[in-house]
């Protein structure tokens, strides 16, 4: 989590872009693409950890969640974005 994690949820709330409940200590920045919005960047790893705490499940219920549930659910365009670390590929 970066220190302004709590800043960007905020700031991008006011603004009305896309965020996922219950995760803003996930976040780990925005990105900028050419003629779009901003959109809200998360730490997947992070976001699994969280899940595999508060539904007490394993890493691979966890993932399976992240992944169902969350990495493909289309929002539209400002749709928020997941961090895969290269370190952990």
């Amino acid at each position: 989590m970066t220190p302004n994690a709590d800043l960007i949820a905020e700031v991008f709330q006011e603004e009305g872009i896309l965020q996922i409940d219950g995760f803003d200590d996930c976040i780990v920045g925005y990105i900028e693409r050419a003629c779009q919005e901003p959109m809200i960047c998360y730490d997947q790893d992070a976001m699994i950890e969280k899940i595999k705490e508060e539904h007490g499940c394993d890493y691979y219920e966890a993932r399976e969640h992240f992944d169902f549930n969350i990495a493909q659910a289309w929002m539209g365009d400002g749709t928020p974005c997941f961090l895969t670390k290269m370190e952990n590929i």
